[in-house]
């Protein structure tokens, strides 16, 4: 009876700690310091709040058995450590059956549920909308990026991003030089995700999504816009000299700012469709692009 007593009134106080701990919690600790959100304001995209839930609700469970771990560790050195005066070895133990199946049986339940919760998260993450508000297609290329917006029948020809070391005083990047993906907020967007030569990786940070790029194959992104803002992207897939350089910037505009930024690229005559023909050999690493012709559909 006393030792249950003690336990409880050891709990209350722990517990009373844990609930003031996590009120004061900001929303960069609440969604495990990943980026894209901000106090009183929606995440960047309706599949953010779900990846940070898998990722947060991973790592208290992580941290849980670690800390459980730990303890039984520390726990056995001090208190079956040998003491002054004692010789020979102590009592040998083998074959404890309970223990033996707890140790195995735990880890298992842990894996099938990080399976389980893992793959409902991707399946509703990668579910494709039957009709998406704009439709974009991404060529990555060494060490680029292309954007055709296949609804509006226009595209953005990047180039590879030039750093300011080669002739500008003070290190960085020549913010000229970054290739612009430009997004209408509060929209659905699919992204078809292709490469020209080898592997890349279509990379926003702050959607906490990404997705591999290969030759001759096709993967896609659908997602729904909710914040306005400027992000960065980059490829994360490492292929080849350059590939630091191969970034770009997102742009969640409101629809107003979409549809002029849409009519600034017809007006440049940047109309139809950028094809697979266009190879890596188009851009000599630290040169800028060279004209690039469309392939009207």
């Amino acid at each position: 009876m006393r030792s249950r007593r003690r336990l409880r009134w050891a709990a209350i106080p722990l517990a009373t700690a844990v609930i003031i701990a996590l009120a004061g919690c900001t929303q960069a600790q609440l969604h495990g310091f990943l980026p894209g959100f901000q106090e009183g304001e929606p995440a960047v995209t309706n599949h953010a709040q779900r990846i940070s839930n898998l990722w947060v609700g991973s790592w208290v469970v992580l941290l849980v058995v670690g800390a459980v771990t730990w303890f039984l560790i520390i726990f056995a050195a001090v208190v079956y450590r040998r003491r002054r005066g004692q010789t020979g070895l102590p009592e040998q133990l083998r074959y404890n059956m309970p223990i033996e199946a707890f140790y195995t049986i735990l880890p298992l339940i842990l894996v099938l549920g990080f399976f389980a919760f893992t793959s409902r998260d991707q399946a509703e993450i990668q579910q494709r909308a039957e009709t998406p508000d704009e439709t974009i297609e991404v060529y990555a290329k060494q060490w680029g990026w292309d954007f055709n917006y296949l609804d509006e029948d226009v595209y953005y020809a990047g180039v590879q991003t030039q750093p300011e070391s080669l002739g500008v005083p003070g290190s960085g990047l020549v913010e000229s030089t970054v290739p612009v993906l430009v997004l209408p907020v509060d929209s659905t967007i699919e992204f078809q995700i292709r490469s020209r030569d080898v592997a890349h990786s279509f990379w926003v940070i702050d959607f906490l999504q990404k997705m591999d790029a290969y030759p001759h194959h096709t993967n896609f992104i659908t997602l729904h816009t909710q914040r306005e803002g400027s992000y960065a992207g980059k490829c994360a897939e490492f292929c080849g000299d350059y590939h630091a350089q191969m970034l770009f910037t997102v742009r969640v505009v409101s629809q107003d700012e979409y549809q002029d930024y849409i009519q600034s690229l017809r007006d440049q005559g940047f109309t139809g469709r950028l094809g697979e023909e266009l190879d890596r050999t188009d851009i000599l690493p630290m040169q800028d692009s060279p004209d690039e012709s469309a392939e009207t559909e």
